[in-house]
């Protein structure tokens, strides 16, 4: 098997992922990804498609991930990752669609109206 290359998006962010058969190293942005994701919880967001498919230690993983916070890029990391899952094992499918991690979160910040404070606050109404 060859690299799989898959994008992934979340809010802002975008992230490039390519996967190949390895040792399971996970490089974000030429960091490690405990390094890169302080907290356990995105480091375990990342992981996740390859702990539910029973496949951890099996892939070398290389992101480019840009935009967003980094709650957003860990999820967009992941969708990307689950997407290579799939195109890897179609079988890994039936394993994931139903954590919902194969779902593009369409949830963005809302666009900034016209002649208003923000994108649903309005100025305060004065009769006189």
């Amino acid at each position: 098997m060859s690299i799989v290359h898959k994008i992934g998006r979340r809010k802002t962010s975008v992230a490039r992922v390519y996967v190949r058969p390895g040792s399971g190293m996970i490089t974000i942005n030429k960091k490690d990804s405990k390094e890169y994701f302080g907290t356990d919880v995105l480091v375990y967001k990342v992981n996740q498609p390859f702990l539910l498919t029973e496949s951890v230690g099996q892939y070398d993983v290389t992101v480019n991930v840009f935009g967003g916070g980094i709650t957003g890029q860990a999820e967009a990391i992941r969708l990307a990752i689950s997407r290579a899952m799939c195109e890897i094992n179609e079988e890994n499918r039936l394993l994931l669609k139903p954590h919902g991690l194969l779902t593009r979160d369409a949830r963005m910040v809302e666009r900034k109206k016209p002649g208003q404070k923000k994108a649903r606050k309005k100025f305060q109404f004065s009769k006189r």
